[in-house]
């Protein structure tokens, strides 16, 4: 081999090792909590459910990881992957399902959110079992209750309890050790902290978000409580007449200042409280609240 034809050989191979490194520290699979394991790729995450009957499991991602998830799942485990649930409608959780797909394999979702996918004609596998309250899926001995909560973020979003792990499964509306996504666009803080309560009101030994850390109900309350506090001051706040500008100058919960992106993040939950405020419940049409 001539000697610029080795190094271009050469350099190929590296870059190829160098990508192969680069999946391997993008896509991270971690057993949980008993049968329940968490699949990492970049800042998102899903989880699954292996039994001897079969595996279930959460969100795609995106293509590339779901190929990545799939052909781990044929290597690790000798049981087919049996359902995908996709944990509500936005295209960042729910594409790539095609990859996932299969003889045998069926895809789960709330009403809503099966809905928005078909409206919207997203590119990817549409579910072909919808629910509306509450549904449970069955493998073997172990099972998933699925349970929709009402508005919090996007469209049919829904909890999924992992049965006997006693595993709680969240995506975007709980995020623990992180803030909630700056200005929360496509939340209801009202539903958020609604169906957080619900969560609380449940029997887990271990969560599982979307995003941020796993935890236990201690973590999921100080979630619940930061939300609250943020929600009454920019309501207060707004009640006494103070601009966006204000809010963000004054209110600074500093208690709460240890969670993640909370310098660079706070000024626009701020914003996301007040803009649902007047998008959801008319604060600048109120009479009984001063201009500002």
């Amino acid at each position: 081999m001539r000697p610029h034809a080795l190094f271009r050989a050469s350099l190929f191979l590296g870059l190829l090792f160098a990508a192969c490194q680069g999946l391997a520290a993008e896509y991270v699979i971690e057993r949980m909590k008993d049968n329940v394991y968490r699949f990492t790729a970049g800042n998102y995450r899903s989880a699954f459910m292996v039994t001897d009957a079969g595996i279930i499991a959460t969100d795609p991602l995106n293509p590339r990881a779901a190929a990545w998830l799939k052909d781990e799942l044929d290597r690790r485990f000798d049981v087919p992957l049996r359902y995908v649930v996709y944990s509500h409608n936005h295209v960042d959780h729910s594409y790539g399902g095609q990859a996932l797909d299969g003889d045998g394999v069926h895809f789960v979702a709330h009403r809503l959110a099966r809905a928005d996918l078909v409206h919207t004609r997203a590119d990817t596998r549409i579910p072909d079992i919808t629910f509306d309250n509450e549904m449970t899926l069955y493998l073997g001995e172990a099972r998933v209750a699925l349970r929709y909560h009402g508005v919090n973020n996007g469209r049919g979003s829904v909890s999924m309890h992992f049965q006997p792990a006693n595993v709680m499964y969240v995506v975007d509306w709980i995020v623990l050790g992180r803030m909630p996504y700056k200005n929360l666009k496509g939340y209801d803080i009202q539903g958020m902290i609604d169906s957080t309560e619900d969560i609380l009101a449940t029997d887990f030994e271990l969560f599982i978000g979307g995003h941020g850390d796993a935890g236990d109900k201690a973590d999921v309350a100080r979630y619940l409580a930061y939300l609250n506090a943020l929600y009454d001051s920019v309501r207060d706040g707004m009640l006494a007449g103070r601009s966006l500008a204000q809010l963000q100058d004054d209110i600074r919960l500093p208690e709460f200042n240890d969670l993640r992106m909370y310098d660079a993040w706070l000024k626009l939950n701020i914003e996301g409280v007040h803009d649902t405020l007047i998008d959801k419940s008319y604060f600048d049409m109120r009479p009984d609240v001063p201009a500002n």
